[in-house]
């Protein structure tokens, strides 16, 4: 890597850590609150009449989901609402004339979601001590997957935010597609409780493998192959790399 791409990647980079922590008690007290009433409400109240799930008491199976519930949806709306700003500001413009090349420009910001993902993800870890005792199972395992994941959903932001139109377009996917996805995916139950046709249907649900991946890196449990998993994480992420790519190379919503 050349000096000036080099320092072209950490600008950007700055720039969007220095963005999100200047107004911390927007982008990272909000998920910590949110997440610690899912803990009081499904783990405490209503886990203590569940019982034990996969062999462990309900609140330590859904620490790992809740966990990465919080990364996917910081790493997604970081870009998205970041990227979209710039776009809006006619800032992208100046990037994409500036003599870095395109993949500099993706890997700041993806770098930037990923980067706020996984502190909001550090920060709900924190607070989970205060419900229960957290297991590691594989600690290498548990940084891989919240590494990839991050950077999958960090990428689909940025996708998100190169086609919309306007501040509304970009809550459209997080609330009609992400939201559904997380919720089934895993989080609050193991899909083996599942008839076979509804396993089969949730194995389509790509949030499954990432949190049966990062389930398994805390409790040692899992669901689904941590092989398969792995492979569906990296298949996301060179198909949405090259989708962001090429997009960015085309200008395609991003010149007027």
């Amino acid at each position: 890597m050349s000096t000036t791409n080099l320092i072209a990647l950490k600008s950007i980079m700055h720039k969007e850590v220095h963005r999100f922590m200047r107004i911390w008690v927007q982008t990272l007290v909000p998920p910590a609150i949110t997440i610690s009433l899912y803990f009081v409400i499904f783990g405490s109240l209503i886990g203590s009449r569940i019982g034990d799930m996969g062999g462990f008491d309900y609140m330590s199976f859904i620490v790992p989901g809740l966990i990465m519930m919080s990364v996917i949806t910081n790493s997604y709306s970081n870009v998205a609402s970041s990227f979209f700003s710039a776009k809006w500001q006619r800032n992208v413009e100046e990037m994409l004339v500036a003599p870095v090349p395109n993949w500099v420009i993706v890997a700041g910001y993806v770098g930037g979601g990923m980067a706020r993902g996984i502190l909001v993800g550090a920060i709900v870890t924190v607070i989970a001590l205060f419900f229960t005792d957290i297991q590691i199972h594989n600690i290498w395992v548990i940084l891989l997957t919240v590494s990839l994941t991050s950077a999958v959903f960090a990428l689909g932001g940025l996708i998100n935010a190169v086609f919309a139109g306007s501040f509304d377009d970009i809550s459209i996917i997080p609330t009609f597609v992400l939201t559904p996805l997380t919720y089934l995916g895993g989080v609050f139950y193991s899909i083996s409780l599942l008839p076979d046709f509804w396993q089969g249907v949730s194995q389509l649900n790509p949030i499954v493998y990432m949190v049966n991946a990062f389930r398994f890196g805390f409790l040692g449990i899992s669901d689904i192959s941590l092989t398969v998993a792995f492979t569906v994480l990296g298949v996301f992420i060179v198909g949405l790399w090259a989708t962001a790519m090429y997009l960015i190379r085309k200008g395609i919503g991003l010149r007027s």
